[in-house]
């Protein structure tokens, strides 16, 4: 069994997949398709990757915003990921209609578990808004790190938007999404952030192993101790 963690999935989402596309694609004479296509090659793309690294005992930590926030895309995200394999977790993000910044979070929390939907798949073993997890160390010990849509304080732009959904920051190693950077890992002051999310990852989820290297030399540690 293998732990994978992941974030802003944005399934059928045309405007973040036309992003994605000028991304990968950055400097390479190719038209891009009209919206409808655009989204099959987003949403192939990712099922693709998925499918081909997460097997189903695995266990996936999805850290917020599987869809564009819409009622249809989020039951469309929904299907989608009751067709992948893994037992998934969900961290919201502010296009999660799950997310108590939402008035309607607990009728969505429902369905997002499978309960609100007579017949429907259960898509998600549990639901919140964070997370604590226990990274084990080289030798001995662990060390817990916190899983949050939100990182401290970082944004795509110059205004922070829903601080009031923000972990504070206690020095804490966080995992995050929601800022669509390519970069990995970050600080903010003293309290590293390593970012999950498919833009820094090539579209894939990234298994725990990594993410555990990643603390380890956040801690200055090596594999030998």
């Amino acid at each position: 069994m293998t732990v994978w963690y992941t974030s802003d999935l944005h399934i059928g989402h045309g405007k973040v997949a036309g992003i994605r596309w000028d991304q990968i694609f950055k400097g390479i004479p190719l038209g891009k398709p009209d919206p409808e296509e655009l989204i099959a090659w987003h949403d192939g793309l990712l099922v693709v990757n998925w499918d081909s690294v997460v097997g189903p005992k695995d266990v996936v930590w999805i850290l917020g915003d599987i869809s564009s926030g819409t009622d249809k895309a989020q039951r469309n995200a929904l299907a989608w990921l009751s067709r992948r394999p893994g037992i998934k977790h969900l961290i919201t993000g502010n296009h999660d209609g799950a997310h108590p910044m939402h008035r309607d979070s607990h009728k969505w929390q429902r369905i997002y578990l499978g309960e609100g939907r007579p017949g429907g798949p259960k898509v998600f073993e549990s639901v919140q808004m964070a997370a604590k997890k226990r990274v084990l160390l080289p030798k001995e010990g662990h060390v817990s790190v916190y899983l949050s849509h939100f990182p401290y304080r970082a944004d795509r732009g110059d205004k922070v938007r829903y601080p009031e959904w923000r972990l504070a920051n206690y020095g804490h190693i966080l995992l995050h999404g929601h800022t669509h950077f390519t970069e990995r890992l970050s600080w903010d002051g003293e309290a590293a952030q390593i970012h999950v999310g498919v833009d820094a990852w090539n579209m894939t989820p990234v298994d725990g192993d990594t993410v555990k290297e990643l603390v380890w030399e956040v801690l200055g540690l090596r594999p030998d101790g």
